[in-house]
């Protein structure tokens, strides 16, 4: 089931606003995604404080099939990063629209017009 109220990417991020922080927005990975990966048992995330451009590379995921690297869906800073996975990585498995987000920025609006409704999403995964 892919979620109708995000916003994805074709690397298969989804995105959630407003995030905790102010004027934030939530990333993570989609339940396809944490799937295709098998269990995670590493998770390496970019740095409060951050800037990133759109389509950088900003961290990795590591399973025990292979390391997937992790992009940001916009530009922007990183206002806040998930500190759980440090110790508990498999919540991206288990929780992947919950307590398994990544990270969150405050984006300049750079690579917002590439991001996908859930119904174009779900269009990708079946092409």
């Amino acid at each position: 089931m892919i979620p109708e109220d995000l916003k994805y990417t074709s690397e298969h991020e989804w995105l959630r606003e407003p995030g905790q922080a102010e004027g934030s927005v939530r990333v993570g990975i989609t339940d396809f995604a944490q799937d295709a990966l098998g269990d995670i048992v590493f998770v390496q995330l970019p740095d409060v404080g951050e800037t990133v451009t759109s389509g950088a590379v900003v961290g990795e995921l590591e399973s025990t099939k292979s390391v997937s690297e992790v992009y940001a869906p916009l530009g922007g800073e990183i206002v806040a990063r998930n500190e759980a996975l440090d110790a508990t990585p498999e919540l991206v498995n288990t929780d992947p629209y919950g307590d398994g987000w990544l990270f969150e920025i405050v984006a300049d609006n750079s690579g917002s017009a590439d991001l996908l409704d859930s119904a174009a999403y779900q269009a990708t995964l079946e092409a």
